[in-house]
């Protein structure tokens, strides 16, 4: 079978790609701004094209190139005992996230999608309080419901986040969290290897096509570092992602 038969099972127009190159660069334009949160811009976009399971395996191929690219600048300053105090509670959450996603029904993973990003948003612009000082014990939950958000809908970063800033200085959480979201994304690589999701060809030309979108999104996005207040342009964003969440949660009620 021809490159172009294989892509031609994703048989969606010039419209369609287009809707999704351009979705694919503006959520790693939000991810070289923030580190995360590629699955909160871009699942809206592509669930209009293909399943939550097809979305989160294809997104994780990008993350697995974009997040080791954002990792190597700032290693020196990652924090190894919060590392490794998160990783196995990650690895837990990203298998159980991974049997949840290859199992639950396209219809309720739609709603849990919508669900999950609308709640996401509403926490990042309604509640401005964020805790100073977690204890350490907090690794257990976070990682774990990171590791499940992470697997299951593509972003748990923003719960490493909120842990790593509230005991780390800036540079250490950020780059910690790098370094913890490139260990999600090796395993959730495997686990979707193991399960064969990666056994189609198709899938993995498709990621392979968007590269360049994923590419131009992350120069974008580091760009817009140097002129942009970060806190803004996140701002907006999140806007866009309340509106996708309520969006897709209406999708599911109407059909």
């Amino acid at each position: 079978m021809s490159v172009v038969e294989l892509l031609g099972q994703w048989s969606w127009g010039a419209s369609g790609w287009l809707a999704i190159g351009l979705g694919i660069a503006l959520a790693y334009i939000v991810f070289g701004i923030a580190g995360f949160g590629t699955a909160l811009v871009a699942g809206p976009v592509l669930i209009l094209f293909m399943p939550l399971s097809k979305i989160i395996p294809l997104l994780v191929l990008l993350d697995f190139v974009a997040a080791f690219g954002n990792l190597l600048p700032s290693r020196r300053d990652v924090d190894r005992s919060e590392l490794v105090r998160l990783l196995p509670c990650m690895a837990l959450g990203c298998t159980l996230g991974v049997i949840f996603l290859l199992n639950l029904k396209s219809d309720l993973l739609l709603l849990l999608m919508g669900l999950f990003i609308s709640a996401y948003a509403v926490y990042s612009l309604w509640v401005k309080a964020r805790p100073k000082a977690l204890a350490a014990g907090w690794a257990i939950p976070m990682g774990t419901v990171g590791g499940t958000f992470g697997a299951l809908f593509g972003s748990g970063g923003f719960l490493y986040a909120i842990y790593l800033n509230s005991r780390l200085p800036k540079d250490a959480a950020r780059a910690t969290q790098s370094a913890l979201i490139s260990c999600s994304t090796v395993v959730r690589l495997s686990l979707f290897a193991i399960a064969g999701v990666y056994a189609q060809l198709p899938l993995l030309l498709l990621a392979l096509c968007l590269l360049p979108a994923m590419a131009l999104g992350l120069w974008m996005g580091r760009r817009l570092t140097l002129k942009l207040s970060r806190e803004a342009f996140v701002r907006l964003v999140t806007w866009l992602v309340l509106a996708s969440g309520i969006a897709l949660i209406g999708r599911y009620l109407s059909t």
